[in-house]
């Protein structure tokens, strides 16, 4: 392997940036002679093709972000029940995203206007990508949020029970695209129209619409139970039983074509057409099978290319899909255990220590909790669930001392 040196940096005035070969002794604000350097690198390359580089910065407004809160809530007691009901609102102003100005690699000359072209639309100077952090995304997020809880030891029982019906809306739920979440699954990408990025304002990467859970602990009487008895205190007393609940709706995701359809390059990711809508379900003789038509899954969705007016190599346009237009299947949950403290010893007026008994069952029906499917169109297996979420039912048993 044979390393070569890059070409020396020149300013617009001819001076180096570089001068004794240090990236501090580049003074404030110098404006690089961009294509002096890009024909002194062309010229050590094979071929001497033109190299563009990729640029990143800052806009020059960029705002700092703030959240705004606001809610209104009711509180009453039931006796020993104590109920919430609550309105929350939450706003993000002047969030960061990305913007592309000269759209994305591999941009046509109509979408890029920071590249320079030679007569045959081949690029020869100028930049290719180019994308800047600019500060004008916006979130929010409204949500109705209700809770009923019982603290008191009356009846054995305690009580925390909540539920949440909540909307999340953004443009950009991260700073970066190319979230992945696995298995053929992206989870967000760059804008598909990186001259219009308000148009990925949809749901939220993580909203989900319906949330319930349920934690609970009951003491259980053997000892009062007359059969039980003669067993003695030692084996009736000391029996808790708890349980945990988790039910919430799908997350949303988004149907990516996997094709570029315009001339705005290859960075962002296209969205299709939707033909007909598809009845979503893991409950059809094959429940991996998220979109119900195997293989011809596709034939929900159109790719537009190869139409009147399209641009790019594929002569295509932007999709009218939207962004997290679907949702995932729905995660259910239940965790139990059983749990028995015997005390032993005695010291002072009390116990030595207790000996903790625990078995705990997690998913503890075994529900098969699907993941997302392939949201690629071109890609292998679309419309199909290829993991689940969540672990299949787990037991354990524990012995812990305590004193």
């Amino acid at each position: 392997m044979v390393t070569q040196p890059l070409p020396p940096a020149y300013d617009v005035k001819g001076n180096l940036i570089f001068p004794n070969g240090k990236s501090t002794d580049a003074q404030p604000n110098t404006v690089m002679n961009l294509q002096q350097y890009q024909d002194a690198v062309a010229a050590e390359t094979p071929g001497h093709q033109a190299q563009l580089p990729a640029l990143s910065a800052i806009a020059s407004n960029f705002q700092n972000g703030y959240i705004a809160n606001w809610n209104l809530s009711i509180d009453h007691d039931f006796g020993d029940f104590k109920a919430t009901a609550a309105y929350v609102g939450t706003a993000g102003i002047h969030l960061p995203y990305v913007v592309f100005p000269n759209s994305y690699t591999g941009a046509s000359p109509a979408f890029a206007p920071f590249t320079q072209f030679d007569a045959g639309g081949n690029p020869i100077g100028g930049a290719s990508s180019i994308a800047v952090v600019a500060s004008e995304s916006h979130s929010s997020y409204h949500a109705l949020q209700a809770s009923l809880s019982k603290n008191s030891a009356r009846w054995g029982l305690g009580l925390q029970a909540s539920y949440t019906y909540s909307k999340s809306i953004d443009d950009t739920s991260s700073v970066q695209g190319g979230s992945i979440a696995g298995a053929g699954v992206i989870l967000q990408t760059s804008p598909q129209d990186p001259w219009n990025p308000s148009a990925e304002k949809g749901p939220s990467t993580f909203d989900v619409t319906h949330v319930f859970a349920v934690s609970w602990i009951q003491m259980l009487p053997f000892d009062r139970v007359n059969f039980l008895q003669p067993l003695g205190r030692t084996v009736t007393s000391g029996w808790q039983f708890l349980n945990i609940t988790t039910l919430m709706t799908g997350m949303p995701f988004t149907v990516y074509s996997g094709v570029q359809q315009t001339g705005a390059g290859a960075g962002g990711a296209d969205r299709p057409d939707l033909v007909s809508m598809p009845k979503l379900s893991t409950s059809g003789a094959n429940p991996a099978d998220y979109f119900g038509r195997g293989a011809d899954n596709g034939s929900f969705f159109y790719i537009p290319i190869n139409v009147a007016g399209g641009t790019g190599p594929n002569q295509g346009r932007f999709g009218t899909l939207g962004r997290d237009t679907f949702r995932g299947p729905g995660f259910h949950n239940f965790d139990v255990a059983l749990i028995k403290d015997t005390p032993f010893g005695q010291r002072g007026g009390g116990e030595l220590g207790t000996l903790e008994f625990r078995a705990e069952f997690f998913n503890v029906f075994n529900i098969v909790n699907f993941g997302l499917p392939s949201n690629i169109l071109l890609g292998p297996g679309f419309g199909e669930i290829s993991r689940t979420a969540g672990t299949s039912r787990q037991i354990q048993f524990s012995l812990k001392v305590i004193y």
